[in-house]
């Protein structure tokens, strides 16, 4: 009888091992979703830390929202080529995703991105760049299109203020016989051109490696710059002082090859969305914060800063004849995307109503 005993008391301890085995090699539902359908490699020429953090999130928020259905590897700081290889490659489908600047010898409609004097601050271009609605976003979408991409969201910089080594810059009038540096981006050159028109100023093509050395030997006298420019490129150190005149807005986009996008089905449409919106927020609130860090280390390093008016910023946006600007360079690609539509003044007048909810914010 106690040998029969100890044997159910060893059976039933031998069922309860053999449970507790199954429990722990029996797959987890979630985990048998994982199975891995798409490999995509998402690629970046830069190095900014802010920008590359907010990226790998992004990566990490598809495998997370895809339940493993998408691997997104991201391969930074130019391992997988130069800005323009890296467009080419994911235009052709050798490369899933990645972010660019829309320069117009890649994307034609891409002077939209960053007008001057359109948006000014990070609350109004999370307004405008925000998907699908807003209006940068959708005119932009259209832009990325032309070229087989599919925009997904955007990744800011910061305002752009104008520096000197010769005088503080408070109006038009200053910018008088100063040589400013300029790229090829002809939206910021011809609003630069007209807030300097008659004044004796010049404007000289520099690339942007070389700036520094441009105005450390007076080549140039000043340039346009953005926060983090001033301290990560040291702008500062050979300048004497900047206006934060928030004339220009810098941003890049995150996009992939359209014909991949297309062919996914809508779950994994709404996970690449639904990612973007958080890494997007996580950038803007990174940048921003990181903009506040720096304004305080450049008036520590004793670059003069002034901070103009809304009044005093009015003088200049009124001197830039704006319209003309636009009529110039996106009339002509506005009238062929949206023929008769007036889009000019329709995105003007929306990117009025974003300033407005911007202060009410």
């Amino acid at each position: 009888m106690e040998a029969r005993k100890l044997w159910k008391v060893v059976g039933s301890i031998c069922l309860a091992l053999f449970g507790v085995s199954i429990l722990f090699l029996t797959p987890d539902p979630a985990a048998a979703q994982a199975k891995v359908e798409y490999k995509w490699r998402f690629a970046s020429a830069w190095t900014q830390k802010v920008r590359n953090d907010s990226i790998q999130i992004f990566c990490d928020l598809l495998s997370k929202y895809s339940t493993g259905r998408i691997q997104m590897t991201f391969k930074p700081s130019g391992l997988l080529g130069t800005h323009d290889e890296i467009f080419h490659a994911v235009r052709e489908g050798s490369i899933e995703m990645a972010v660019y600047a829309p320069y117009v010898n890649i994307v034609p409609g891409g002077m939209l991105n960053w007008m001057p004097w359109t948006v000014s601050s990070y609350e109004e271009a999370a307004i405008a760049y925000a998907p699908p609605n807003g209006i940068l976003y959708k005119v932009m979408d259209k832009a990325y299109e032309e070229v087989g991409f599919k925009l997904l969201w955007s990744s800011p910089m910061g305002p752009y203020g104008i520096g000197n080594k010769v005088r503080p810059i408070k109006t038009p009038d200053d910018f008088s016989k100063l040589k400013l540096r300029v790229s090829a981006s002809l939206g910021f050159v011809r609003t630069l051109e007209n807030m300097g028109k008659g004044t004796g100023m010049t404007l000289q093509t520099i690339p942007w490696a070389d700036l520094y050395n441009a105005l450390q030997t007076g080549v140039v006298d000043g340039c346009w710059s953005l926060w983090g420019s001033l301290v990560e490129e040291r702008h500062y150190e050979v300048l004497k002082y900047y206006t934060a005149l928030d004339w220009g807005w810098d941003c890049c986009n995150i996009a992939m090859n359209r014909k991949l996008y297309e062919k996914l089905p809508q779950d994994l449409k709404d996970v690449i969305f639904k990612g973007g919106r958080e890494a997007e927020a996580r950038d803007y609130k990174e940048r921003k914060k990181t903009d506040e860090e720096y304004k305080n280390k450049l008036a520590a390093s004793g670059l003069v800063i002034y901070f103009p008016a809304a009044a005093e910023k009015e003088a200049f946006r009124k001197k830039a004849n704006m319209l003309a600007v636009w009529d110039e360079l996106c009339k002509p690609w506005l009238e062929k995307h949206y023929p008769g539509q007036n889009m000019t003044k329709k995105i003007l007048d929306e990117l009025d109503k974003v300033r407005l909810a911007a202060v009410k914010k």
